[in-house]
């Protein structure tokens, strides 16, 4: 339990407030600017992400600390420049979040979770409308480029799903990822490990990704989720291999691949046993 001071958001605020003087707060925080801060905020939702899926519900509340940290830095940057303060980033959220639900705070209904997705987009759109932006009437209109790609994929698509541009199940999907896959490895005619034309490589690797989005969407699964959950397992795997490999007195850069995939097998195997 922590027995020392006991913070509320208005704490917080004045501490972040002191970081940032310029006669005696912090040099590093005093240097910063929204573009400097900007890569931090993206790597604390990470760690937001990664604390979750581990089930570290200790270090979800610290990394959720470290979030609003990053809210309050914005916010504090944002009021000394005279844009807005960390009150209008609250009272604005409130607002949003009121008139986005209005099956919640107002007597709308919808018949299912598709219907309310739809109705979503329709408010978003009007908002849009409503602040004079210049954008084409799209529904893809609104899709961030600040996403990651794979979010960006998933959106696209999700937003295309609802005026009906959409697979009516996984199983066209699947037939469209086998499409892509036979295109791209059409590419490697060659037999080389660096084909001549690599621009045709990307746009059919590209392809075939955006495909395998879909596929997860169909599945009702996070694909970057699902990257993470491999690249998990890989890293998982990759180590244990690294470890036999010692317990062994081998050294992995000396074997072969043959003699790597011997200890990946045994990796595997040791998982199984473990379940």
């Amino acid at each position: 339990m922590n027995d020392g001071p006991r913070y509320d958001t208005d704490a917080l605020l004045a501490i972040m407030a002191r970081l940032r003087d310029p006669q005696h707060g912090c040099p590093w925080d005093v240097r910063q600017d929204f573009d400097s801060i900007a890569r931090y905020t993206l790597e604390e939702a990470y760690e937001v992400v990664d604390a979750i899926e581990r089930r570290d519900f200790d270090d979800v509340c610290d990394e959720l600390g470290d979030l609003l940290l990053q809210v309050v830095f914005h916010a504090r940057m944002a009021e000394e420049a005279g844009h807005f303060a960390y009150a209008d980033v609250v009272q604005a959220i409130g607002d949003k979040l009121v008139r986005r639900h209005p099956h919640v705070f107002g007597d709308a209904h919808y018949g299912d979770v598709e219907a309310q997705t739809r109705a979503w987009e329709a408010i978003k759109a009007a908002e849009r409308r409503a602040r004079g932006d210049d954008a084409p009437d799209s529904v893809l209109d609104g899709v961030s480029r600040g996403h990651s790609e794979w979010q960006r994929a998933f959106k696209l698509q999700e937003l295309a799903a609802t005026v009906g541009f959409d697979w009516p199940g996984p199983g066209p999907v699947l037939d469209k990822l086998d499409e892509e896959m036979a295109e791209l490895r059409a590419e490697f005619t060659t037999g080389t490990a660096i084909p001549a034309d690599t621009a045709r490589i990307e746009d059919e690797l590209g392809d075939m990704l955006f495909v395998a989005v879909n596929l997860a969407r169909h599945a009702r699964i996070d694909p970057a989720r699902a990257l993470r959950r491999a690249n998990a397992k890989f890293e998982r795997r990759f180590r244990a291999m690294e470890r036999i490999a010692r317990e062994r007195g081998l050294d992995m850069a000396q074997l072969d691949l043959a003699a790597q995939d011997a200890l990946w097998d045994a990796v595997k195997a040791e998982e199984r046993g473990a379940r």
